[in-house]
This record gives structure tokens, C-alpha cells and sequence, in this order.
């Protein structure tokens, strides 16, 4: 077995690799960015590296740099995780160049799977069901149009390399190609550092199910079950659960077949999962992707199946044989999960809300568990994804995991920060999702979230520690932790309190003066990626003014009511902060 795994990501995701780690005596080694210095994986590891700067591309996304902490750590193979290099090729290449263990699908499989329009080509020569879309990049608007023409509206965009949602869009009409071709380019490059795009009918009222699989080196190629992931927004999962409600076992078992041989055809090894739109019907299914990596929504299928799918990708990178075949697993119960994400859900827009974690303490009892990636008294960086935790709740069916959860979220206690939490509260007793009829469309344009608002949140400021305090060095780029005594303690920060009373409303983002001129402020703090319009220009309610991009994700910000823009103090690459004015509305 290895000796030494370099964790080449963060958050709760390293945190899980680091664990499977020390179960199989393994050495682990964190990398973290500016942003990440105080971060919980940094000090759950043995070791540390500093990577570089906070924005992705001079950290977690900087290849060579990574591969310099490999070599000066010593690390004999490599956990991408999810998100970031984990669907890189070039990162594989790099690895086998240097003798280091890729844990995860060699690179030809990444290639052919990790690039979803030759996904499509795979999946066709594997004579999988696929939704008529393109199979070449898509690169002009007309292209676009020409197919919303063909195949009807609505068109979904999505990017060629990479998934979790961003790169996303969904056009209904030709006039919204444009400006949903470049949001989807613009997220696409943020995320994954490509902007290729390819185009797929959009299928209203389907399930969003993914069949996970592992294969070794010697041949064998296993079905570990499905998930549903169809409770999304932004087309971003927030509720798992395992298995699917509503799969037949004969259109579970040939999904498994499927999921099988797409994965036999490019000669994939590893933890991979193979997604597809499951009909309303529930008896038709079509080919969507394939993730080569470990998804985020990992823990239910584990919690079902007893496989720890963490520890046997390392196992398998290392040579493994898997020890069970087909017949031997076994899906016992019912799990779910959802995610705990530092945003406000309240009136359904979930706005990201990065800030400082204050008291925290998370649920426990039976049939729980928790996949973190912060403590109290941590700064959650507007740099990454918006999420905190996952938790995550097994019963002996559905209902029981369902109740559990319901006890769990009201246990979970998360202060400082705005959390999803308050709308999970609500889907766990939604009479449509205690039946399972819900699709990927649901939460956004079936659930009433017009009366949601997040409870009181206290506002924490970093305090000083006292007369002892913990601080990092680091020496030649390598972390060390060390505490220094009698330092005189400087007066702590108070905690702050929102003045509002739980359950009332969120305050509006714009305010009207008594000149009835209308500021329009930033929801939160990001960067204005675009400016859809200009001073002097003439809008109606509704219509776009800028887009603000927080947490990796394109927040639109809208006209509250019909006018002239009287002043545009923010242009595309501008930093603001919660509470900024983006733009000023006076009456027409």
C-alpha cells in the first residue's frame, strides 16, 4: 500500500479522502490556497502544503504547482477529489510522467468520458439510450438557434468539461440565446478553466438518477447501486437519496447493464457514475454523462451498500482486486442526504453567504452522519462552493431515514452564517417528496417558497485567542503549526446581531429614497461579471441590470421596477461588497 497520498482539493471532500487514509495506514498530504490557511482539512492532515493564492487558478487549479508538493512531499499517488483537476487529463498524464498513483480512471477514459460531447459518442457506440443533442462543441449562437429550431424548446447548455451545475443554462425561447451561451461560457471557465459547450434537449419533468460503478485492474466491472439527485436548483443537487423511490427492479437492473457497458467501452477504471434523465414515465431512461471521480453525493450509497468506495478507490489505484462480485452486494435501507450550503433560501433564491462560522455543533445519534468541512469559528472563503457540510441520515425504508432526517436538521446548529437548513426543514415534510414524486424541475417551479426566511443569524467576528496563541509557519512552503505563550490577550470583537426577528421577512435589495429614486444593492459580496445595461437607458421591471458572480456561482440582479437608470457605478470586473450599489433607478 502506499505510503504517502497528497489530497489534491479541500473542504469536506479531502477531509473524507484524509479519513479513508488513515483507516488503510496512509500518510496524508493537504494543499491549501491563501484563502484556506485556517481551513479544518489543513489541520486534519498530517502533513501541509501552501499551494499558492485564493483564486482557484493559482491553487487548486494550478497543475504544476501541485505536482511540485507531490515530489517535494514525497507522495507516491495523488486523490483529485471532486470538482477542480479531478476530470483533467493533463493532471493524469502528469502523474504517470512522475511515477505518482492517479487515484482515479486513466486518461484516455477521462478523455473519451470526462469530455461530455465524446461521452455522447461512447455511450452511442455502447448502444445506450441517449436525448438528441449535439456531438461536436458548440461555438457560435446561430448553432444554438438552429437547434432550438430543429428539436424545439427548451434547449439545455451545458459545458463540455466538468458538471455540479455550472456551465448550466436552459433556454425556453431563441431570445434568450445569447445571453445564456456567454453566462454558461463564463461559469464554465471559472469552474473548470475551459468554456466548451455542446447543446441537449431539455426534458421538463424528469428525475435526475446516477448508477455508481467501480472497476479494478483485473477485469471486473461492478453496478453499486443508484442515487436520485432530482431536487435541485440552479440545476445543483441539494437532496440524494439511495435507492431511487421510484425505480422498478426491472428498469433497475437494466440500467445497472447499461451503466456497465458504457463503462466497459472506454476502458474505465476507478469510482466512476453514470448519470441519466429518468422519463416521467419512470420506465424510459437516457444517458446524460458520465463523472469520472467520486461524487459529492458518495456517503448514501455507502450507507446502503456497507462499501466504502473512498478507501476502495485508493485500493484499486494501488492494484487491488475488488473483493466482492456482483452477486455479494447487497442494498440493505434507505439513506439520504442533503446539503448543508452557507446560502439564503429565503423566497427560494439562495443566495450564496460567505462569512464566519461561529458556534457549531453538529447532530449525532443513531442513523447519522456528518461529512464536513468547517468547525466553529471559521471563515467560510467566497473564493470556493458555498457548501459547509453534508449530512447524511440511513433507515431501516425511506420514511425512517426521512424522520431521522427531520430530527438531524433540527439538532444541527450553525451560527454566524445563513444556511439552506431552513429549507430542507421544509422539503424533508413536503407532502410531494414524503410520496417521491418529484422531478428536477420541483423545487423551482413547483414548490411555494414565497414565505421562507432564514431565522435570527449572529454575526461573529474573529476574536483573539488569549494568552496562547496558535499560529502557522511555514518553511520552504511546507505548514507547521505551533502555539506561542504570553502573548497579552487584545480586547475580543463582539459578536454582532442582525436586527431582525426570526421568521421575518428578508429586507429587500433595493431601497427607495424620497426622491423616488430606487438603489439597487449587491445581494452579497462577488465580482459583476456583466452589465446588461447603461445610464440613461429606459427599463421595465424585471429586466436585467447586471450579473454578480459569488461562490462560483452567476447570481442575476434584476430591475425592481420600471424607470431610467440614473447612475451605474460598477462596470464588468468590479469588486463589491453586500450592500453596494450596483445601480440607481429613477422614475420614468
Amino acid at each position: 500500500m502506499f505510503s504517502k497520498l497528497l489530497v489534491a482539493n479541500r473542504g469536506e471532500i479531502a477531509i473524507r479522502v484524509m479519513r479513508a487514509c488513515r483507516d488503510l495506514g496512509i500518510t496524508s498530504i493537504a494543499v491549501y490556497s491563501d484563502a484556506d490557511r485556517d481551513a479544518l482539512h489543513v489541520k486534519v492532515a498530517d502533513e501541509a502544503y501552501h499551494l499558492g493564492g485564493s483564486a482557484p487558478a493559482e491553487s487548486y487549479l494550478n497543475v504544476e504547482r501541485v505536482l511540485e508538493v507531490a515530489r517535494a512531499s514525497g507522495a507516491q499517488a495523488l486523490h483529485p477529489g471532486y470538482g477542480f483537476l479531478s476530470e483533467n487529463a493533463d493532471l493524469v498524464r502528469a502523474c504517470e510522467a512522475e511515477g505518482i498513483a492517479f487515484v482515479g480512471p486513466p486518461a484516455t477514459a477521462m478523455e473519451q468520458m470526462g469530455d461530455k460531447i465524446s461521452a455522447r459518442k461512447a455511450a452511442e457506440a455502447a448502444n445506450a439510450p441517449f436525448v438528441p443533442g449535439t456531438m461536436d462543441p458548440v461555438t457560435d449562437v446561430e448553432q444554438v438557434r438552429a437547434f432550438g429550431a430543429e428539436h424545439g424548446y427548451p434547449v439545455a447548455i451545458k459545458a463540455a468539461f466538468g458538471g455540479g451545475g455550472r456551465g448550466f443554462k436552459v433556454i425556453n425561447s431563441a431570445d434568450e440565446v445569447e445571453d445564456a451561451v456567454a453566462g454558461a461560457q463564463r461559469e464554465a471557465k471559472l469552474a473548470f478553466g475551459r468554456d466548451e459547450i455542446y447543446l441537449e434537449r431539455y426534458l421538463r419533468g424528469a428525475r435526475h438518477v446516477e448508477a455508481q460503478v467501480l472497476a479494478d485492474h483485473h477485469g471486473n466491472v461492478l453496478f453499486i447501486g443508484e442515487r436520485d439527485c432530482s431536487l435541485q436548483r440552479r440545476h445543483q443537487k441539494l437532496v440524494e437519496e439511495s435507492p431511487c423511490p421510484v425505480l422498478t427492479p426491472a428498469v433497475r437492473a437494466e440500467l445497472a447493464e447499461v451503466s456497465v457497458r458504457v463503462a466497459r467501452q472506454v476502458g474505465y477504471t476507478n469510482a466512476g457514475t453514470v448519470e441519466f434523465l429518468l422519463d416521467a414515465d419512470h420506465t424510459r431512461f437516457y444517458f446524460m454523462e458520465m463523472n469520472t471521480r467520486l461524487q459529492v453525493e458518495h456517503p448514501v450509497t455507502e450507507l446502503v451498500t456497507g462499501i466504502d468506495l473512498a478507501a476502495w478507490q485508493i485500493r484499486i489505484a494501488n492494484g487491488e482486486q475488488l473483493s466482492f462480485t456482483q452477486e455479494q452486494i447487497e442494498t440493505r435501507g434507505h439513506a439520504i442526504e442533503v446539503r448543508i450550503n452557507a446560502e439564503d433560501p429565503s423566497k427560494g433564491r439562495f443566495l450564496p453567504a460567505p462569512g464566519r462560522i461561529g458556534a457549531y455543533r453538529e447532530p449525532s445519534g443513531p442513523g447519522v452522519r456528518v461529512d464536513a468541512g468547517f468547525i466553529g469559528d471559521s471563515e467560510i472563503p467566497r473564493s470556493y462552493d458555498s457548501m459547509i457540510a453534508k449530512l447524511i441520515t440511513w433507515g431501516a425504508d425511506r420514511d425512517e431515514a426521512r424522520r431521522r432526517m427531520v430530527r438531524a436538521l433540527a439538532e444541527y446548529q450553525i451560527e454566524g452564517v445563513k444556511t439552506i437548513i431552513p429549507f430542507h426543514q421544509r422539503i424533508m415534510v413536503d407532502e410531494r417528496f414524503v410520496a417521491g414524486d418529484v422531478h428536477t424541475g420541483y423545487v423551482e417551479h413547483e414548490m411555494d417558497l414565497s414565505d421562507l426566511t432564514h431565522p435570527l443569524v449572529v454575526k461573529v467576528d474573529a476574536a483573539d485567542a488569549g494568552s496562547v496563541k496558535e499560529l502557522t509557519v511555514e518553511v520552504d512552503g511546507k505548514r507547521f503549526g505551533v502555539a506561542v505563550h504570553g502573548i497579552v490577550p487584545g480586547a475580543a470583537s463582539a459578536a454582532t446581531t442582525e436586527r431582525r426577528k426570526p421568521g421575518a421577512p428578508v429586507a429587500s435589495a433595493s431601497a427607495t429614497a424620497a426622491s423616488g429614486d430606487t438603489s439597487i444593492d449587491a445581494p452579497m459580496q462577488g465580482t459583476i461579471v456583466k452589465v446588461a445595461v447603461s445610464e440613461g437607458q429606459s427599463v421595465a421591471e424585471g429586466d436585467l441590470l447586471v450579473v454578480l458572480e459569488a461562490m462560483k456561482m452567476e447570481n442575476q440582479i434584476n430591475a425592481p421596477r420600471a424607470g431610467v437608470i440614473k447612475s451605474l457605478p460598477v462596470q464588468a470586473g468590479t469588486n463589491v461588497e453586500a450592500g453596494a450599489i450596483v445601480a440607481v433607478i429613477a422614475a420614468s
